[in-house]
């Protein structure tokens, strides 16, 4: 399918797929193994000549949320493994870089803390899974990282595959308002709101959301052929932005705000005089929509979003904790790192240890502090590959502004979600990849 000629068609079967599953809610179980069943033969009847597999996996990634908002997902982990069997296709059809030594180094640094855990958690099915829940993303991501490493995209390809990512989030879009058309109903104070978010996690709802921003934002600038084009994808951003702001989770927000200014900035440096003009006024009205839809938030909301997002109670209060919390999970972490700091204290141990010194039984939500507990000094070693190399990789493919955002995206959302999702593992391969951008330019009918 061409995107750009059926982009409202994809739009509204998106739309439609939301409310048929917001009606019908056993849908969502057969929409989700269509997206893999029909994604692999898609890959095999292209046989992977232009990276279907890329699209497939991007679409999995960012239908992810949505489908354990709506129960879709047969087991808690589906998509993670869904992204690795499509890319296993990819694979064999078209391989995969033989230079990729740093993923193979990666993903060999992640074996001996998985060997230390079945020795020191029990045998128990709930301990195997907690296991698959902990390692699952990293390996998503290596797996990714293997297909990806140096693989040559067009332009117009990448802007495809992010698209891929954000037309799922526009049905998660359309069922959270479908579940919550009022928000003002709902909000009675400053934490987190499941309603708000679909009756699912708010942290993971509003991780899916700011990068369903950044898409429809990038097209806004860069793929909008008229100036209804531009209007309708601002229009969408604008939408998805307000209800990412109340589900009163900052994370997803702070880093779609990163992730925006860090595009915009590579374009600026990179447009000539005339694209400069047009991307100064793109900003001013990207700053005036934003501010309005802060606005209207507010009022929506009792003023209740600008004490979340200052760090006040429902009452004004300024709050001790500025992290909700989470700071205690990341100590503890970092005291078993402490106690184990060569090869860490194994896979899910550490959710085991804080139970057992704090009481408090939670998963991490923070990847690094994780890797450092869990993996020891291997897991330093594993968070310098992952941030070095993306960067070296890119002093020979400069001309590719979407780099740095996207690896800001996988950041700050290991930092405030871990590796939950999805979305962090594979979109993090995107960096990897030798994007051909000729000179980017703002379309002239905008």
């Amino acid at each position: 399918m061409d995107f750009k000629k059926n982009y409202l068609l994809l739009l509204i079967i998106h739309v439609f797929i939301a409310g048929l599953i917001f009606v019908v809610p056993i849908f969502s179980r057969i929409y989700s193994l269509f997206i893999l069943v029909g994604g692999i033969v898609y890959i095999v009847k292209k046989q992977n000549r232009q990276n279907e597999v890329l699209l497939v996996a991007a679409y999995i990634s960012g239908a992810e949320v949505f489908l354990r908002t709506t129960d879709g997902v047969i087991v808690y982990e589906f998509c993670k493994y869904a992204v690795m069997i499509v890319i296993a296709f990819g694979m064999f059809f078209s391989g995969f870089s033989k230079n990729a030594i740093p993923y193979w180094i990666y993903l060999l640094l992640l074996i001996p803390s998985v060997v230390i855990a079945t020795f020191v958690l029990n045998s128990s099915v709930e301990d195997r899974k907690i296991i698959s829940f902990v390692i699952s993303g990293p390996a998503c991501l290596g797996f990714s990282a293997l297909y990806a490493y140096q693989r040559k995209v067009s332009y117009d390809q990448m802007h495809n595959i992010l698209l891929a990512v954000g037309l799922p989030i526009i049905s998660l879009t359309t069922y959270l308002v479908l579940y919550n058309p009022s928000v003002r109903d709902v909000i009675t104070g400053t934490d987190s709101n499941t309603a708000t978010s679909g009756g699912f996690g708010p942290n993971q709802v509003s991780t899916a959301l700011g990068l369903g921003i950044f898409v429809f934002v990038c097209r806004a600038i860069l793929q909008s052929s008229s100036f209804k084009t531009v209007i309708l994808n601002l229009a969408i951003a604008a939408i998805i932005t307000f209800r990412g702001v109340v589900t009163f989770s900052r994370g997803g927000i702070y880093t779609a705000i990163v992730m925006i200014s860090l595009l915009l900035f590579g374009l600026y440096v990179k447009f000539n005089a005339n694209g400069k003009i047009k991307l100064s006024y793109f900003i001013v009205g990207l700053f005036t929509i934003s501010s309005l839809i802060w606005v209207y938030s507010l009022s929506q909301t009792n003023g209740m979003i600008g004490n979340r997002y200052s760090n006040k109670d429902a009452s004004g209060r300024l709050k001790e904790s500025k992290f909700t919390g989470r700071e205690e999970l990341a100590a503890s972490e970092l005291n078993a790192f402490y106690s184990s700091p060569i090869f860490g204290v194994g896979v899910g141990k550490s959710m085991e240890i804080r139970k057992q010194e704090t009481g408090i039984d939670a998963a991490s939500h923070n990847e690094i502090s994780r890797l450092l507990a869990e993996h020891g000094s291997l897991g330093i070693l594993i968070l310098l590959i992952l941030f070095i190399t993306p960067v070296i990789l890119h002093f020979d493919n400069k001309e590719n502004f979407f780099m740095y955002p996207i690896l800001f995206f996988w950041l700050l959302t290991i930092n405030h979600a871990a590796m939950r999702i999805a979305a962090p593992a594979f979109v993090y391969s995107l960096t990897l990849l030798k994007v051909y951008i000729k000179a980017p330019t703002i379309p002239h009918q905008v």
